[in-house]
């Protein structure tokens, strides 16, 4: 009860001093009631979310390394409880305005199970050390437009004490810091008659700079880049496109770009930011919606409203790995037993759009998980302040990899009944590479990619 009730007096002081910056006392919390990524340690007083503990999830038996499918080590485990049409109301304090629309609108066919809680997130030790330098050294700059390059290398800040620091914090979780491939992901979309149809099949890489401080021939400004081929629809085949994104996003600001094999040229494509649509998603994401947010804040406000106990998709073995695409998709939304949901804090992010900004959305609210900021979903509200969309960003612990993974996700437009998942990989498994490419390696490795479609 004591360590509960330290982490609460320390979670209040994060609240009320918005943009105070964290003092050593503070910072000596890390490692103590609080995990080294800032996360408070110990369980609920439940005990329905345990404490944690830092010992990495097992290997299952018939794992096989190298096939890029991860059997479920939690496959074993039953639900704790159903929520569904009957008692959703019982537990809609621990709901998003997303997940009560779902069983309310489909209440024969949707419902949420809720399993036992793990805390999956491990981090390597030196990672652990950078975030401990981060939380006094590290600084939000140009009304956190950017932040300074030393603070490469870990959470820049553990202790976050306002909404653009949680979401600085999202944008360079750990992922591990070498290449992430998937050889085949698909992207789905289900239109409001019920029917599936395959938006995308790309061959898709993303690395992580921001992490990759012992590469000499990086760009110490990068903090992400990602590029993917398209293989399918055959219409689409070979079609190009890439991302780069930068620490300073105010002097330096996304810089992506397409590629088009009938012209064979390769253009910028300063258009793949805000709420541009992304056409390989079908249109029913936006370009700021990529990994639950990505880009510059600069049009919206984000309010830290606080940490609660949440019910959000965890720990996604089965989705990720055990249900064909076709069969997780039925009408109106995934078939709920491919879904794994467990009860985890978050930091709740309120972003509201800045008096004479743009955007398709007036607000979005942010649940992000505490433990890495990979698992998370979120509600978004058009001009007229009704639920437009919702998002669920699901993550996958590597436990060969040592590191958790979280790029599926699944949208859902509730204005024109549709939805659509992405990073599905039912086409030979996900894998990763522990070693960093070089510059050239990388060049010869699109070049590789664009061929192997023609």
């Amino acid at each position: 009860m004591k360590h509960i009730t330290l982490a609460a007096v320390l979670l209040t002081g994060l609240l009320t001093a918005a943009h105070a910056e964290v003092t050593p006392d503070e910072a000596k919390q890390l490692g103590a009631n609080l995990t080294r990524f800032g996360a408070i340690k110990a369980g609920n007083k439940e005990g329905t979310i345990p404490e944690y503990t830092g010992v990495p999830v097992k290997a299952p038996s018939d794992y096989q390394p190298g096939s890029g499918i991860y059997t479920d080590p939690f496959r074993a485990e039953k639900p704790l409880y159903r929520i569904d049409a009957k008692n959703v109301d019982q537990y809609a304090d621990k709901l998003s305005e997303g997940q009560k629309y779902l069983i309310k609108k489909n209440p024969a066919t949707y419902y949420i199970d809720v399993f036992p809680t793990h805390r999956t997130e491990t981090f390597p030790e030196k990672v652990l050390k950078a975030n401990e330098r981060n939380a006094v050294s590290c600084k939000g700059l140009k009304n956190y437009d950017a932040i300074d390059v030393a603070c490469r290398g870990g959470l820049p800040f553990p202790i976050p004490k306002n909404g653009n620091e949680v979401m600085w914090n999202k944008h360079v979780r750990y992922q591990g810091e070498g290449v992430m491939f998937l050889p085949s992901q698909r992207g789905w979309l289900v239109d409001s008659t019920g029917r599936p149809t395959m938006t995308s099949e790309q061959l898709a890489r993303t690395e992580f700079p921001y992490y990759q401080t012992e590469q000499a021939d990086r760009d110490p400004q990068m903090f992400l880049r990602t590029y993917a081929i398209t293989r399918a629809p055959a219409r689409s085949a070979g079609v190009g496109s890439g991302i780069a994104d930068y620490l300073d996003m105010d002097q330096k600001p996304r810089r992506a770009w397409g590629y088009t094999p009938g012209q064979r040229r390769v253009r910028l494509a300063p258009e793949f930011a805000y709420d541009t649509p992304i056409s390989s998603l079908g249109g029913l994401s936006l370009y700021d919606e990529l990994w639950m947010f990505s880009g510059k804040m600069d049009r919206f406000d984000f309010k830290l409203l606080g940490k609660k106990e949440m019910i959000l998709p965890y720990n996604s073995y089965k989705y990720y790995f055990g249900c064909k695409a076709e069969a997780k998709l039925m009408p109106f939304h995934v078939d709920p037993s491919c879904e794994r949901s467990e009860l985890h804090r978050v930091w709740v992010v309120e972003a509201t759009l800045k008096p004479g900004m743009r955007h398709v959305y007036s607000k979005r609210v942010y649940y992000v998980d505490e433990d890495g900021y990979g698992a998370g979903m979120f509600d978004a509200f058009d001009q007229s302040g009704n639920l437009y969309r919702a998002m669920f960003n699901l993550n996958v612990p590597f436990y060969d990899a040592g590191f958790v993974y979280a790029g599926a996700s699944i949208t859902y437009d509730f204005n024109k009944g549709m939805y659509g998942t992405v990073a599905d990989p039912s086409v030979g498994g996900m894998h990763y590479s522990p070693t960093p490419l070089s510059e050239r390696d990388m060049g010869a490795d699109a070049t590789m990619m664009r061929e192997s479609v023609r």
